[in-house]
């Protein structure tokens, strides 16, 4: 991720306003966007272009329409590599930048779309996905369980008893793609959320490795749906520090 091109993709107030209206109303079409702005179509998919390259928002074909969805994931990196190097405002101004981003009230069930580079192979990524004596490095201290077979369960124990998250494979295809149910059990107010999904997409280009996580069917204005997006970008950013370096994040530690 290169931090200047997402801090030169904040600085546009257009651009913050594509984002302000995304977290509003997720995987919006440039239609849907180019009519809330004083410009052309061709400037507002340029303004769009400058927030993907920057990595700020994804991008998916439905269809013959693109929808743009919002990727939290380079806030994250951002606060993680800087918040400790800056006085206390400033990092009480990047977090309240990466919740703002993270936050997205809608109407219906919605889909989040999470998108990074990392520097390493489509094995070891694979491997540090489903193995559970690497998980604990960077999912909260938790080693996942399964036997990862296409309808085996999975779980991620919490490491002083119960249950973080549970849920079935539903297709895997190592090292490429690996879908699953996800049932969130931290807490209690999670229990009554119904059972979503989790798709996690691998993609060699070159010399790294184009992760995109998908998940589907959460549900909008709950606070277990921001809990869930909020820790997923912990996790992602904690998974690329890991491969990269070697050290986990003390973050997720």
């Amino acid at each position: 991720m290169n931090d200047d091109k997402v801090f030169k993709a904040l600085a546009d107030p257009s651009r913050r306003k594509l984002l302000d209206l995304l977290f509003q109303h997720n995987g919006q079409t440039l239609s849907d966007l180019q009519i809330h702005l004083d410009m052309t179509r061709f400037g507002c998919m340029k303004h769009l272009q400058v927030l993907e390259e920057a990595g700020l928002l994804t991008t998916q074909k439905v269809g013959r329409e693109k929808h743009h969805y919002l990727n939290p994931v380079p806030i994250q990196l951002v606060y993680d590599r800087w918040v400790s190097k800056y006085a206390q405002p400033w990092a009480q101004a990047l977090t309240g930048l990466k919740y703002a981003l993270e936050r997205q009230p809608m109407e219906q069930k919605h889909t989040h779309v999470f998108e990074i580079f990392i520097r390493t192979t489509p094995e070891q990524l694979w491997q540090a996905l489903t193995d559970g004596s690497i998980t604990p490095q960077y999912y909260f201290g938790s080693s996942v369980q399964s036997t990862w077979q296409p309808g085996a369960t999975y779980t991620y124990p919490q490491p002083n008893g119960g249950t973080f998250v549970e849920g079935e494979v539903l297709e895997i295809d190592p090292p490429r793609r690996l879908v699953t149910t996800f049932r969130a059990l931290w807490r209690e107010d999670a229990l009554d959320m119904p059972t979503s999904k989790v798709t996690w997409q691998i993609e060699p280009v070159h010399d790294v490795c184009k992760l995109t996580m998908t998940h589907d069917d959460l549900v909008p204005n709950h606070p277990v749906t921001e809990n869930i997006i909020t820790g997923w970008s912990h996790i992602i950013s904690g998974l690329k520090t890991l491969l990269e370096t070697g050290q986990p994040l003390m973050t997720n530690a």
